[in-house]
């Protein structure tokens, strides 16, 4: 019972990654909110994590939402602990592609969720989080691997990464320590978003292939990491960068 009777809030909680981590973090004692802006998919999770968690809809790049998302939290269950800024990721819809061709529409869409969305969602919660909590930010290996037609989106998690340094300095007055974990390819619905239906079972196994450990991750073993970050046994660790991704970024960085 690492987290018992901490108070948390899981942006993008109700799938893949943030359910995980949402899961583990009830296994381990703590209540809280997740949050997402489908409300179906928001009400199947709260079926696995029961009483001890609650799900409010919002826009993580909408400052009204936030608001909502925290200022709930606090009314329900008192100040916040942690902070688990996950949501962000790939747009449906919206293809990756060359800096010859990603227009301004789909950057900005890009950027405001995956950069925007960490910083107005660690800046909405500090009003309501207690002192000596901890904030865990969401990145990828894109943000160290140069990819074609991925350069947007490893720009938007290397800002979040950065974002782990400067917020633990301007938070060390309040002790609130931030870090980041830096994600592999983790077996969540984000395949859909990327590829289409008949070749997803395809391309997890092209990244498994290329994957150290072979295989994909699991939203457990993110959560595992998460679990760590916001408990006391980290309490030395702060705008630290653990990344999650089977060894696949030391292999490519060495090829």
């Amino acid at each position: 019972m690492r987290l018992k009777n901490k108070i948390a809030v899981v942006t993008g909680g109700n799938s893949g990654v943030g359910l995980g981590i949402a899961n583990a973090f009830r296994s381990e004692g703590a209540f809280g909110t997740i949050t997402g802006r489908n409300k179906k998919t928001l009400d199947t999770a709260l079926e696995q994590l029961g009483n001890d968690f609650i799900g409010i809809t919002g826009d993580v790049t909408n400052l009204d939402d936030l608001e909502k998302i925290f200022k709930g939290t606090f009314e329900k269950f008192g100040k916040i602990d942690v902070l688990v800024a996950n949501a962000g990721g790939a747009i449906e819809g919206i293809d990756l592609g060359s800096v010859t061709d990603f227009g301004e529409e789909s950057y900005d869409k890009y950027m405001n969720l995956n950069v925007k969305s960490a910083y107005l969602s660690v800046q909405k919660a500090l009003p309501y989080m207690n002192d000596g909590g901890s904030i865990v930010l969401i990145a990828s290996v894109a943000a160290h691997i140069a990819t074609p037609g991925m350069s947007v989106y490893g720009a938007a998690k290397a800002a979040v990464i950065s974002f782990a340094k400067g917020f633990s300095l301007d938070l060390l007055s309040r002790q609130i320590r931030v870090n980041v974990l830096t994600l592999g390819s983790i077996d969540t619905p984000v395949f859909a978003k990327m590829v289409p239906e008949e070749h997803i079972d395809y391309a997890k196994q092209l990244w498994a292939n290329f994957t150290p450990v072979g295989r994909i991750g699991q939203p457990s073993d993110v959560a595992n990491a998460a679990v760590f970050l916001a408990s006391d046994a980290s309490s030395f660790i702060l705008g630290t960068e653990i990344t999650v991704d089977g060894g696949f970024s030391v292999m490519n960085l060495m090829k």
